[in-house]
């Protein structure tokens, strides 16, 4: 549902509708700044019985945001402040259904998966996610051409539908069949939003591990806008061969995304839980990648973009997964703020990021090369700009306690 907002609607808007790029763009940062409310629903949710009415409820919202997106951008045809107003509406929807119900979800995951097993749910979880996005962009991509307004309106409902019955197919009884790990600590979770607040930013390594989400996420997410027309300007591709290696870009993700996941719970078997070494080694190589591609902006098409591409991809992947699958384990480690809180937290630093990420790559992209007036400069720049923030990442990462011994007992991770 949120691709349908982030990306098909973003394109109708500035395509079809000749809307300055500026409106979707704006749209899109405001639902990353409302997700800001994460560590309080996260909080909400600790204070429940049950997480599940909180991922109920937040798929209705997104639901109902994503349906009034679609009306907002067909209303959008004919300039008239109704739908700006409603456009900023929906899109506060579905900032609040995200963080809602995505926060609760991984406050369940961590409070209901054991250690040894966090690094495979990060995974499955993460690549349903981009298997999702891929399933849907695709199938609706298809179904709109030739471009109607009622078709992108029946289209967009079917979509909204369709996830919406999966996501509640999948949460039945899932909660129920699921009993809660118990906690070392034993102490009740009854503690008011701005107390757990304050312990977790007391907290040296939960205030650590923010900072990394914050540096990590931002660096992944300022190549989100700049890939295709680096690759346009530089190496020539076409818009359908830009497209393409977009998606070998996310099919590296999925590959790091697994291997992460399914090398980092066998480790954990044979060595003890240490995703500090994952998530350095998908920083690192993150780094690397990135240093090629500054590289490859001086090269041209001699250089083997679609490689460097995929080897991005699946440095990222690897280190997604292992830094959400030590969120997932850190999450279980307060005294008394719960899961939710906690994720909420890091949810929040990566929603800033994230609105930051993009748009600070593009508006970089786009002054460097107004000032030296040479593409190639202005992303090769940016792209090391981009490796040294990994490089940052990784060297928080490894002043954090992600470190389980093997064999130990206590659930989650110690400090």
């Amino acid at each position: 549902m949120v691709m349908l907002a982030t990306s098909l609607l973003n394109r109708v808007m500035v395509v079809e509708y000749s809307v300055a790029a500026a409106v979707p763009a704006a749209l899109v940062a405001w639902h990353y700044a409302v997700q800001l409310t994460r560590p309080l629903w996260g909080h909400k949710s600790d204070q429940s019985r049950s997480r599940t009415p909180w991922i109920v409820g937040g798929m209705c919202i997104l639901a109902f945001g994503s349906v009034l997106a679609v009306d907002a951008t067909i209303w959008m045809a004919k300039p008239d402040l109704g739908a700006v107003i409603l456009a900023i509406a929906s899109f506060t929807m579905i900032g609040f259904g995200v963080g809602m119900s995505g926060t609760a979800l991984l406050a369940l995951l961590a409070s209901r998966v054991t250690a040894e097993r966090k690094p495979a749910a990060a995974a499955i979880s993460w690549t349903m996610m981009i298997a999702g996005i891929v399933i849907a962009a695709g199938l609706s991509g298809a179904f709109l051409d030739p471009f109607s307004e009622p078709r992108l309106a029946i289209v967009t409902s079917i979509v909204v539908l369709v996830a919406f019955c999966l996501a509640m197919l999948a949460l039945r009884n899932l909660e129920a069949k699921n009993p809660p790990i118990i906690q070392a600590n034993g102490s009740e979770k009854t503690q008011s939003f701005p107390e757990a607040l304050r312990e977790i930013w007391q907290e040296k390594e939960a205030r650590r591990f923010t900072f990394f989400v914050f540096i990590s996420m931002l660096a992944y997410s300022m190549q989100d806008l700049i890939m295709e027309p680096f690759a346009g300007f530089l190496f020539e591709m076409t818009p359908g061969e830009s497209t393409q290696l977009s998606s070998l870009q996310h099919s590296g993700i999925l590959v790091g995304m697994l291997a992460s996941g399914v090398g980092g719970s066998l480790y954990t078997k044979c060595f003890g839980q240490n995703l500090k070494l994952w998530i350095v080694i998908g920083c690192v190589g993150s780094a690397v990648m990135l240093g090629g591609l500054s590289f490859a902006a001086t090269q041209g098409v001699s250089w083997p973009l679609k490689a460097n591409v995929f080897g991005l991809g699946l440095a990222n992947g690897i280190f997604a997964v292992a830094a959400v699958g030590a969120m997932l384990g850190l999450a279980s480690k307060g005294r008394r703020s719960g899961e939710g809180a906690r994720m909420g937290v890091w949810g929040a630093s990566q929603a800033i990021a994230f609105g930051l990420g993009g748009l600070t790559g593009a508006v970089l992209v786009d002054q460097l090369r107004a000032s030296t007036g040479q593409d190639a400069t202005a992303f090769q720049i940016v792209f090391s700009i981009e490796a040294l923030l990994f490089v940052a990442a990784a060297l928080v990462a490894t002043g954090t306690t992600l470190i389980r011994p093997s064999g130990e007992q206590k659930e989650g991770l110690t400090a």
